[in-house]
């Protein structure tokens, strides 16, 4: 099958990168060169400095696993958060969308995954020995575990529990079920099921 190449090596090397993205392929990527190219000193440069600044700059936390520029990060340090409370999450991702909702004013816990037998990842593979030592600090009094409601992330959650029970903390989990605004029809058995489980009284 013949395919259409660029005559330019420094262009096929962006394209080849930007399709390793999440959300990218070939296609895509194409698209996304030829019109950082186009707009090369408004977005091209700028984009070029901010990535190599990030490179530099940001590093992941030692105390949570957050990225920042700081070590601890802004949230670890911020004394107006609670340091009663340690929300387990899978990945920085997650962090984000938790701030972003704003509900939430306790501390993090990134574990960089889950557990995942077919994959190979362990408890070694993950952050979770240093959630065991925050979990004794004094102060802790609670574990929220967030992981996705996946069967990595279930099994995940439930090593850790198993893993504080010993810990004097009191450890929680976020709800699945019915989202705010869903309809009944347009959900899977999976989210129906756990909806149901976790009913409580009205």
């Amino acid at each position: 099958m013949y395919r259409t190449r660029t005559s330019n090596s420094e262009l096929d090397q962006l394209i080849q990168l930007l399709s390793k993205l999440p959300g990218f392929g070939p296609r895509s990527a194409r698209r996304a060169v030829l019109h950082l190219v186009k707009k090369k000193d408004t977005l091209m440069k700028p984009l070029a400095a901010s990535l190599a600044s990030v490179a530099e700059h940001v590093h992941p936390c030692s105390t949570c696993g957050n990225l920042d520029v700081s070590d601890p990060c802004h949230i670890c340090e911020d004394e107006r958060r609670d340091k009663s409370t340690i929300c387990v999450i899978e990945e920085v991702a997650d962090l984000w969308a938790l701030e972003r909702a704003g509900s939430y004013r306790g501390l993090y816990h990134v574990l960089g995954g889950t557990l995942s037998a077919l994959d190979g990842i362990g408890p070694d593979d993950l952050n979770i020995a240093g959630l065991i030592e925050r979990a004794d600090e004094e102060g802790v009094q609670e574990v929220i575990i967030a992981t996705n409601a996946t069967v990595d992330g279930q099994t995940t959650a439930h090593y850790i529990t198993d893993r504080l029970k010993n810990s004097g903390v009191s450890v929680s989990r976020l709800a699945h079920g019915v989202p705010v605004g869903g309809e009944l029809d347009y959900l899977d058995d999976g989210t129906l099921t756990a909806a149901l489980n976790s009913r409580q009284p009205f």
